[in-house]
């Protein structure tokens, strides 16, 4: 069984209609996902790309029973309500691509769902993809291949080029997870790697951070402490960023000396990570790291 999605996967789109929405729902059905209803309210009874329309995600789930995700393109100001509404239908897997959620909203549905057992990713992410099998997000299908190495990453760029750079080198893929960039998300790093653990598909794990926040000191150490157990390869972004400047995504800054890019490299390096200088060194590093555990 891959990590969150996978061939199992039926798929619920909220803001099916909007333009964001119907153009990824096509490109999700051409890669195979199994999308099986969307949800605009006051668009129900119309059809977006052969998936039906509903006004609310009860409707979907009643006329659709095992829908188990639901991917959200709804606007900022009424994201977390379409979070709410997801979680208190049921849907166990909620991915939110929306950018511009304020913080404190975000907190409150990140651990609402927690709260419910239910797992967010996002927000402002990429969302996630099982090669050859199902992705419920925003990245270009084609750059991926199926095989042994997951890849989990705050930045959603990073993400796609890390991934084509091991394609190109042979590695394949077995789940890619974008957490998303901002200061608080629903999937940490900790919780991923949890994941990738008991996945029998991952051999190793590529882990892309970025300056700001402590998500990778905290991965480092639950490495030290032995409860991730496969080689790690990582590259954190940021290097020659200014301290209290923030950079592109709301999480990248650091304030008062924490979340530096040097403190992030020392924590993983001190647990045994093999630490990318560039991302052009992750697939060499990877094949690195896999080699030495074969031996």
């Amino acid at each position: 069984m891959a990590v969150l999605v996978g061939s199992e996967t039926k798929v619920l789109v909220q803001g099916i209609t909007g333009r964001e929405g119907s153009f990824h729902t096509k490109q999700m059905l051409e890669y195979g996902t199994k999308i099986v209803a969307g949800v605009t309210p006051g668009k129900g009874g119309s059809e977006v790309h052969g998936v039906p329309v509903y006004d609310s995600v009860k409707e979907a789930l009643a006329e659709n029973p095992g829908i188990n995700t639901s991917i959200i393109f709804v606007p900022a100001p009424f994201a977390p309500d379409a979070v709410y509404e997801a979680i208190d239908a049921g849907i166990k897997l909620v991915v939110v691509i929306t950018e511009g959620i304020p913080v404190h909203d975000t907190m409150r549905f990140v651990n609402y769902a927690k709260s419910k057992g239910a797992t967010i990713i996002g927000p402002n992410c990429p969302g996630l993809i099982t090669p050859g099998q199902s992705k419920v997000g925003i990245m270009p299908g084609h750059i991926f291949k199926p095989g042994k190495v997951a890849v989990v990453s705050r930045s959603g760029t990073l993400t796609y080029e890390i991934s084509y750079m091991l394609t190109r080198e042979g590695i394949g893929q077995s789940t890619v997870i974008g957490i998303g960039g901002d200061p608080i998300v629903g999937l940490s790093f900790t919780e991923a790697l949890k994941l990738f653990e008991k996945d029998e598909e991952t051999e190793a794990l590529v882990l892309i951070g970025e300056i700001g926040g402590d998500m990778e000191e905290r991965a480092a150490a639950m490495i030290k402490r032995g409860e991730f157990t496969k080689p790690v390869v990582a590259y954190i972004a940021g290097r020659t960023a200014p301290p209290e400047k923030r950079m592109g995504h709301a999480g990248a800054i650091i304030m008062m000396g924490a979340g530096t890019y040097e403190g992030k490299v020392k924590a993983l390096k001190d647990a045994g990570v093999l630490v990318a200088e560039t991302p052009f060194e992750v697939p060499t590093l990877v094949k690195k790291a896999l080699e030495e555990r074969k031996s």
